[in-house]
């Protein structure tokens, strides 16, 4: 969230033109929307800094307080009638964004308001395959689904100060986790190993309701990116392709607009739903800090929105909210390290028949918001 990608980008223009000719129709009145999704009263935030936690990191083999400077940007995941939630934890050992190492917590919860946590991370930097990596700036912004055989794949930013880089990690339990480096390294023969990337959704599909995994057109796809959106797919959940043109440039499915809300970025959140109307992508829209930007909110504030792809032709956008849907109203999600106002959507769980939405405060919290289908 913190770090802009500059990769070259070619956007499509079937594509393009279907973004522009989106209709504004409001949030409520466009059935392929997911939501409203309302603020539980006296829940929120239900994740806070605890600078009582403490674990022997591996790296300095000192203890530290892991969780004490701010707690964020979380991915969800049901798993035997409860939600679990792994969130973003920084230290206090530098000063200033991205300067300080994350770590991931978990906590869990059986109504997925109210939060037990654990004491130690469950996925941090270590002397391991993949330090080069995440040393010293770590782990972050987590995204997380399940195959249907109950294998967990994670995607996660690697930041080593230098290059962010989109990897993956799975396990079977939730706190043993597998790490398999950066997602694309392989892909057209190393060629993006060191491009900056972050934020996959995952396309997913709720049955019988369980959000799980599932293909599109034969193979695993993701939307993934920050400045635009690009597509990517796979064969076995580890090594990613993205999509390219004929001259070996990365293609957009989704770009920023002017004067909206998303002027200055388009960042994937939580796994894709594969519904009947086509692929839902809830993202993160920046507003561009100066000339561009939608007046109707504060220059920087990140919200989020919803865009409808074609199932058969996943680059083609059907349908786009020209408003966000979920904006920074709260005090908690008006301070901290972005000021400037902050909902940073990334885990979205089906539970107990409502949909529960996790989300970043400001870089500095997590809180969540419940859309109940009943009440739409």
């Amino acid at each position: 969230m913190i770090r802009l990608s500059f990769a070259r980008v070619r956007f499509v223009p079937t594509a393009l033109a279907t973004l522009w000719l989106a209709t504004a129709l409001p949030v409520a009145a466009q059935d392929w929307t997911l939501g409203p999704f309302v603020r539980p009263a006296g829940i929120n935030p239900v994740i806070l800094p605890d600078p009582t936690s403490t674990f022997i990191d591996p790296m300095s083999g000192q203890r530290l307080a892991w969780e004490a400077s701010d707690t964020f940007n979380p991915a969800a995941i049901r798993r035997k009638n409860k939600v679990y939630v792994l969130y973003r934890a920084e230290d206090r050992s530098g000063q200033g964004i991205g300067k300080r190492t994350s770590r991931l917590g978990m906590a869990v919860s059986k109504d997925g308001l109210r939060m037990k946590r654990r004491k130690t991370p469950v996925f941090y930097p270590a002397d391991d395959s993949q330090k080069e990596f995440e040393w010293p700036g770590g782990c972050e912004d987590p995204r997380i689904a399940v195959t249907p055989e109950g294998l967990y794949v994670m995607f996660y930013t690697q930041w080593n100060r230098d290059v962010p880089r989109l990897a993956v990690a799975t396990s079977k339990n939730l706190t043993t986790w597998t790490k398999h480096g950066p997602a694309f390294r392989q892909a057209y023969g190393g060629k993006f190993k060191n491009l900056a990337s972050k934020s996959a959704s995952i396309v997913t599909k709720l049955e019988k309701g369980r959000l799980v995994i599932t293909r599109v057109n034969g193979q695993y796809l993701m939307y993934w990116g920050e400045r635009f959106m690009n597509i990517a797919t796979s064969t076995d959940l580890v090594n990613w392709t993205p999509s390219v043109d004929a001259k070996g440039e990365l293609t957009a499915a989704l770009l920023t607009r002017p004067n909206h809300f998303d002027s200055d970025l388009t960042e994937c959140g939580p796994p894709a739903l594969l519904t009947a109307k086509g692929i839902l992508v809830l993202y993160n829209g920046k507003n561009k800090p100066g000339a561009g930007r939608d007046t109707t909110y504060t220059a920087n504030t990140y919200a989020a929105g919803q865009v409808l792809f074609d199932a058969k032709e996943p680059g083609r956008v059907i349908a786009r909210l020209d408003k966000p849907f979920f904006v920074p109203t709260e005090p908690f999600e008006k301070s901290g390290q972005y000021p400037a106002g902050t909902v940073f959507v990334e885990g979205l769980v089906y539970h107990k028949d409502k949909w529960f939405l996790y989300y970043g405060c400001a870089d500095s919290r997590v809180a969540v918001a419940v859309y109940d289908p009943a009440t739409r």
